[in-house]
């Protein structure tokens, strides 16, 4: 699979930060190891040894020291750490490398001119605001919610309240109403942190009546306070603080509270596209050592980078961008439309920031390619070293183009993990070379096997992503759940002990991986399972199809079932035989004949989460008679007018729901 596209440079050793990390293992540890291969199998066989590497090598703060390293390796329920305490907060602000006047924190969007923190800077507003909580009755355990977007208030806001020990939870401010209250209704914040509105490309997006409703559903509330955005010289909402008034100066020093290494640090959420959304607790050491162990060895970060990630507040991907000052590195933060005044925006913001490493989504990726962009011809990045993608599966066709158009001495790290451990488990390393249409590798710490439909591991054929052995940033639990029983339902239902991650996944006999797809969203046509990703690929890379999805109905007689393929297609255009054909003459000589539909229909959207992601599995159910209420959650989606049309598809469609009969 794939040709090379990248090989790592000879001096790669010499350079990179996980070539001082085996120095380290060799002079401390008195341990060699030939090759990355051999590396990855000693990091998911000892633990112990492993993670406390980690813990040593990148000089981790703490108040007490641990007792232990791992007391207890079965799933879930592993125990990391016992003993020590330290704070996420303090961590980060150590900032190794840097000097007070050095920036790292630069933001830039479209409601605002850029903003820079000098390390300095952005300690003493992390003094400030952490303070200005202590003066609101935040103590340990509390928690602190922003409905705010990537800026740099965001960010301190997260370390102020890790540093006292409280516990953080964001939403971006494109989330609807019921979409928030979904989430933190469970977990019941003391304070809400809230922005008035934003721009999204030139258009002003006013917010108040949503921080309005989203106060009124939080009976939890105890303090509101405005952050003027959208208009600078409003006024907070009545009866809320402004941010000056919570970052006002005083002369409380910046003090962190020492927590147990599974104390909670933040609160992530499923997408929530059926029920209510899932919320997944992290601890502060859990995801500040996978943080550390990612972003150093695996991105190759540190102090001389300018790490850029486009995301929201609402993504996880955020969370992992921000943690990029505990290895040194510079954060570029940005707020807006990617897309305007047109997709060139970011490869732009990449050379005005002098970006290093540059992640974004594959769709984000795809869309560039398709519209016929060389992001190295409108933009100098010659700073771009790396280059990040995640979101979705990247197709071969997507890694060639970003080595044609944007430049051919970076390394491409397609990556994919989840909200769930807030990190990639496969994803790239500075060690090995790039293969077009693969993920390089497993990464350090993260035992990932594919399982056969018996449970049994494979290499080199489809199976089911399980993590067989405990990773410190698997969620300490779900919110209220307390014996529990939602958590272990979540991933540990299908095998017991091991994590059943949700994906399918091939894993070559030289560790390279391939995701294609959710395995809940499967088409199993004849005892085949076909993943959804490659049939994206060449659906979408004609020129007619701006968007896609495919669901398969199964017989219940064991039969092929149906596999219906839905397009949205370029403005102007319809669906009609000669197109029908043409995707199924593409589908027919790229896949197989399995993989062309029994019917394609034409809708205006494809039902999207808010990160962007395809609701393969709410539109299946929906065909099959499940109520639209019933099927999705509306405030998580992106479009859910786009829900509509499946409904009335399947309305049309007689009562047997497996039936061939054309709509």
């Amino acid at each position: 699979m794939g040709d090379v596209l990248w090989t790592p440079p000879a001096d790669v050793l010499q350079r990179s930060r996980i070539g001082n990390y085996l120095r380290w293992l060799r002079e401390h540890r008195g341990l060699d190891f030939a090759d990355y291969d051999e590396l990855w199998r000693w990091s998911v066989t000892d633990l112990d040894a492993f993670w406390r590497s980690i813990w040593d090598h990148f000089e981790v703060v703490s108040h007490t020291p641990p007792t232990a390293t791992l007391t207890d390796a079965g799933m879930p329920g592993a125990r990391w750490f016992p003993g020590a305490t330290l704070n996420y907060a303090q961590n980060v602000l150590r900032m190794p490398g840097r000097a007070d006047d050095d920036p790292v924190v630069i933001a830039h969007g479209q409601t605002r001119a850029p903003v820079t923190l000098t390390a300095a800077e952005l300690r003493e507003q992390v003094r400030r605001v952490a303070a200005g909580l202590r003066r609101l009755g935040v103590v340990a355990g509390d928690r602190v919610a922003a409905y705010a977007p990537n800026i740099p208030e965001t960010y301190v806001l997260l370390l102020a309240t890790s540093s006292l020990g409280a516990i953080f939870s964001s939403c971006a401010p494109e989330f609807g109403t019921r979409s928030v209250t979904d989430r933190w209704q469970q977990i019941e914040p003391k304070v809400l942190v809230a922005v008035d509105g934003y721009r999204y490309g030139d258009k002003p997006v006013d917010r108040r009546g949503e921080v309005a409703a989203i106060r009124a559903a939080l009976p939890s509330l105890e303090h509101t306070v405005g952050i003027a955005y959208l208009d600078p010289a409003g006024t907070p909402p009545a009866g809320a603080l402004g941010w000056d008034e919570l970052a006002a100066e005083t002369d409380e020093p910046l003090t962190f509270t020492p927590v147990p290494f599974d104390h909670p640090l933040y609160v992530l959420y499923s997408s929530g596209t059926t029920g209510l959304p899932k919320p997944i607790v992290h601890g502060h050491g859990g995801i500040l050592l996978e943080h550390l162990k990612m972003l150093a060895l695996h991105h190759d970060l540190g102090p001389s980078d300018r790490f850029f990630w486009f995301t929201t507040t609402g993504w996880m991907m955020w969370n992992f961008l921000v943690s990029g000052p505990a290895v040194g590195a510079t954060i570029v933060l940005f707020d807006g439309n990617p897309g305007h005044p047109d997709l060139g925006a970011l490869w732009r913001l990449a050379e005005e920031t002098d970006t290093t490493y540059f992640g974004t989504s594959a769709p984000f990726l795809l869309a560039c390619r398709k519209a016929g962009l060389v992001p190295k011809e409108i933009a100098d990045l010659s700073a771009l070293r790396g280059l990040g993608s995640t979101g979705a599966p990247l197709p071969a066709e997507g890694f060639t183009w970003v080595y044609e158009t944007v430049g051919d001495r970076l390394q491409l790290q397609s990556l994919s993990g989840g909200t769930d451990v807030c990190t990639g488990f496969v994803g790239g390393v500075p060690l090995l070379p790039v293969h077009a249409g693969e993920i390089t590798c497993r990464a350090l710490g993260a035992r990932v096997e594919a399982r056969s439909a018996d449970g049994t591991p494979v290499v080199g054929e489809l199976g089911e992503l399980v993590i067989t052995a405990p990773m410190p940033s698997m969620p300490v639990g779900f919110w209220n759940d307390p014996d529990g029983s939602r958590y272990r339902e979540a991933y540990f239902d299908v095998y017991p002990g091991v994590w059943r991650h949700g994906d399918w996944i091939t894993i070559n006999s030289r560790g390279g991986c391939v995701i294609t797809g959710r395995s809940d969203a499967t088409l199993n046509r004849g005892g085949v399972r076909l993943g959804t990703a490659e049939f994206y690929s060449v659906v979408e890379g004609l020129d007619e199809v701006v968007d896609s999805v495919v669901v398969h109905l199964e017989d219940d007689e064991g039969g092929a079932g149906e596999l219906l393929l839905f397009v949205v297609l370029a403005e102007g255009l319809e669906l009609d035989d000669d197109l029908r054909r043409k995707i199924c003459r593409e589908l027919r000589t790229s896949l197989s004949p399995r993989h062309v539909p029994d019917e394609i229909h034409q809708v205006r959207a494809v039902p999207r989460t808010l990160s962007a992601k395809k609701l393969e599995v709410p539109v299946k159910k929906i065909l099959t008679g499940t109520p639209v209420d019933n099927a999705a959650a509306k405030g998580a989606l992106a479009n859910p007018e786009s829900l509509a049309a499946f409904a009335a598809f399947a309305q049309r469609r007689t009562p047997d729901a497996t039936s061939t009969t054309p709509a």
